[in-house]
């Protein structure tokens, strides 16, 4: 019959903490993946069915049998991806010609480049992922959050269109305009085959691993020798791709660094 006077009187007397409710349900939206990251992009989506999708990777689909995963948004934010620099990269350097333009967007938009942007935006902590892929290390995979920063691309100009989408790749992308790698082209495989013929007297030899992935979305790992030696591996979305990266990792063996 009711709550008795005694839980009455404690309302009454012990009223609930704004404030403590407050904090409460801003703790609740610090935890809440999908409002944390649009903290980090600065940028409050209208549809948050497009948010979710592009955090969902088809392993999560798989497992749950239901919902949508991020690899059509994936398809379209490449585009705008490569859209978006393209107009950033003919205003910072005006006097460049098509093929350095290509080479240093080609550099942008590679795995590693997309998979430390992401890190920036610690994509890897809002993925909706199944639970092989989770103890599998998914949320530190590059190819997966490559992936999803171009679904995450994608959401945003759907959702805002184009200004909310160029903001964030301004914001995001301009730092790396003053690299000296981008700035060069970031041709790895020219720095490696000067530096293996200087300290080794060798040139280097890549050599297709494997190629895995349904065919919109391979994976292409390639492993890079001097003579015999091994001098490491790369992976990306397409053979050259994978070679830039595996010629990255023997450089830094070379030069003796981790």
């Amino acid at each position: 019959m009711g709550r008795g006077f005694g839980y009455i009187w404690g309302q009454i007397y012990n009223p609930p903490d704004p404030a403590h409710n407050g904090m409460n349900q801003m703790e609740n939206r610090e935890e809440d993946p999908l409002c944390a990251m649009q903290e980090r992009l600065g940028y409050r989506f209208r549809d948050m069915d497009l948010l979710e999708e592009a955090l969902t990777h088809r392993t999560y689909v798989n497992e749950t049998g239901g919902g949508k995963d991020n690899q059509r948004l994936e398809f379209f934010g490449d585009s705008v991806l490569d859209f978006l620099l393209s107009e950033m990269l003919l205003v910072q350097f005006p006097s460049s010609r098509e093929g350095e333009l290509t080479r240093i967007r080609a550099a942008l938009v590679d795995e590693v480049s997309l998979a430390r942007i992401a890190a920036q935006l610690d994509l890897g902590s809002a993925l909706r992922l199944g639970r092989g892929e989770e103890k599998g290390g998914g949320r530190q995979k590059r190819s997966l959050l490559a992936d999803a920063f171009e679904a995450l691309l994608a959401a945003l100009y759907l959702d805002g269109g184009v200004e909310p989408a160029k903001r964030v790749v301004a914001q995001l992308f301009a730092p790396l305009f003053t690299s000296p790698d981008l700035l060069c082209g970031r041709d790895s495989k020219t720095e490696l085959q000067e530096l293996a013929r200087l300290a080794r007297g060798q040139l280097p030899r890549y050599e297709l691993k494997q190629v895995t992935g349904p065919d919109h979305d391979k994976r292409f790992t390639v492993e890079i020798y001097l003579g015999v030696e091994l001098m490491g591996e790369g992976v990306g979305r397409s053979k050259k791709e994978a070679e830039q990266d595996a010629a990255r990792a023997a450089t830094l063996l070379i030069k003796g660094r981790p």
